[in-house]
């Protein structure tokens, strides 16, 4: 296969923070396979210093695994990303990348989007949330206001978060989800549950520190809203113990690796009574398409990062202002990169 790699600063409308960082642009990699028959796939995965992940590190990784690449024999994603997990076992970014356009490339070769594919009806994919990053209250007012949403993630971890949550509810009858993101002790998880569910929040997404395995057992058992594990559900092994700890788990495609480990999570998360999350990173229509045809297998589903761009790269699956997917009558994914960025 013929590997490219493009790299894009992604230009953000608005400047993003959440409990970690800020940022005004996001640094992605698109990567694209060819086969010998000239068939193509796409696959994304973003720069994130939280989690130490740089496009020097991941570039230099692509360059690992090309000589690799350039001579394997594609004939499914399963096999490849066996394969692929074994030459990059400690980078799970460029695996996403790699094993998402595996995916695309697998679902063009049989001339049917990827959900197809995969059996699944794109009627049964859940509505996205739009995100509210954490930003002075006037701001994320008028956030919320120029982008009316049915359903929105709120950003929290801040000394007045109830004050953000009641303020906002006063400007919207919208679903509310909040991400504390790490932010919250379990005591104060038990208690500002309850006031957030008489606002209208259908759920709590990690509110303590990931490893706080005692905190996330009490919380689970105190709190009337449900918890969704985020940082503390990266790879399939933690799918798992994140069941006697949270109501839910929040799958990363760049955290776990692709589309192909996504799917045994979503898979075994079932089998454990877990609820179905996936979030994105702020990715383009890349990743983002690549997370709609795997979402009629979920319960909730947070893809709004190509909304957030200013300016995307590609285009893809469409979300409208009534929230509603719009799936490309195209093969794979239905991903194809613009050529006037």
């Amino acid at each position: 296969m013929q590997v490219k790699v493009f790299q894009f600063d992604l230009p953000l409308r608005h400047t993003f923070t959440i409990s970690h960082e800020s940022r005004t642009v996001q640094p992605t990699m698109i990567i694209r396979l060819r086969d010998e028959q000239g068939f193509e796939g796409y696959g994304e995965a973003t720069v994130t210093t939280y989690y130490g992940v740089s496009m020097a590190g991941m570039l230099a990784a692509v360059e690992r695994v090309r000589p690799w690449l350039e001579t394997y024999a594609f004939t499914e994603p399963e096999n490849f990303y066996a394969e692929l997990e074994q030459r990059l076992p400690d980078d799970s970014f460029v695996r996403c990348a790699l094993d998402m356009a595996a995916n695309d490339l697998w679902a063009r070769r049989h001339g049917k989007p990827l959900y197809e594919m995969w059996g699944l009806d794109p009627a049964e994919a859940p509505t996205t949330s739009f995100t509210i990053g954490m930003a002075p209250l006037p701001e994320m007012v008028a956030k919320l206001q120029e982008k009316p949403w049915p359903l929105y993630k709120v950003k929290l971890g801040t000394d007045h978060d109830l004050e953000i949550m009641q303020t906002l509810r006063s400007h919207t009858d919208a679903i509310f989800r909040v991400d504390a993101n790490t932010g919250w002790t379990a005591q104060q998880t038990i208690e500002y549950a309850h006031e957030l569910k008489q606002l209208g929040v259908e759920f709590i997404e990690q509110p303590q520190k990931a490893d706080a395995w005692a905190d996330h057992r009490k919380a689970l058992a105190e709190s009337v809203l449900p918890i969704i594990a985020d940082e503390s559900c990266h790879v399939e092994a933690d799918v798992a113990r994140c069941a006697n700890h949270f109501d839910g788990i929040n799958i990363k495609l760049v955290k776990c690796g692709g589309l192909t480990p996504a799917r045994r999570m979503i898979k075994e998360a079932r089998t454990l009574g877990l609820k179905v999350m996936m979030g994105c990173m702020t990715e383009s229509s890349v990743g983002i398409s690549a997370i709609a045809h795997i979402a009629p297998l979920l319960d909730y589903v947070d893809m709004d990062g190509a909304l957030l761009l200013a300016k995307d790269p590609a285009k893809g699956v469409v979300i409208d202002d009534q929230a509603k997917l719009h799936y490309a009558d195209l093969p794979g994914t239905g991903v194809v990169l613009k050529s006037e960025w």
